[in-house]
């Protein structure tokens, strides 16, 4: 099985039901299983208007390959109501995958690691409360002025 990690994010409709939704979804698929799931955090909208995100990261252990596991945080962003009408846009749920194990890749659907993982404090805090060794010192600090707060730990078990 191969480590990765999906970033969660929404700021529409019930943030936390969405991110225990996925989180339910991922874990009861044949060939996934959430291992580790950070608190959540608020921020302020990224380069758009709209009410502020709450955001997570996950830690999903998968046999699934890159673009089939991508599909699949796809296939659950829609049945959470996900519409991409335009770049930006306020969501009701965003998964993104920032990493799958030491791989790299670079395609037109996906990018791995994700393209903008550093440059990002609600992707950094939170993957440095479950994975420590991916977030460096220098990326918190070139990350400092962007708002975020840690609001708590996210409700979510796996089911038995």
């Amino acid at each position: 099985m191969i480590k990765t990690y999906v970033a969660l994010g929404a700021n529409l409709g019930a943030p936390l039901s969405a991110f225990q939704y996925a989180l339910e979804r991922v874990n009861t698929h044949i060939h996934c299983s959430v291992v580790a799931v950070s608190s959540v955090y608020s921020s302020k909208a990224f380069e758009a208007e709209g009410p502020d995100y709450l955001n997570a990261v996950a830690q999903v252990m998968t046999d699934l390959s890159a673009p089939e596991l991508l599909l699949l945080l796809q296939e659950i962003e829609s049945s959470a109501g996900r519409i991409r009408a335009y770049h930006h846009q306020p969501r009701t749920l965003d998964l993104d995958l920032l990493f799958f194990g030491q791989g790299h890749i670079d395609s037109a659907n996906l990018k791995i690691p994700h393209p903008r993982w550093r440059e990002r404090a609600f992707v950094l805090m939170p993957l440095q409360e479950i994975s420590e060794h991916w977030v460096r010192e220098e990326d918190l600090q070139a990350v400092k002025t962007q708002s975020i707060q840690r609001v708590g730990p996210l409700p979510w078990h796996a089911s038995p």
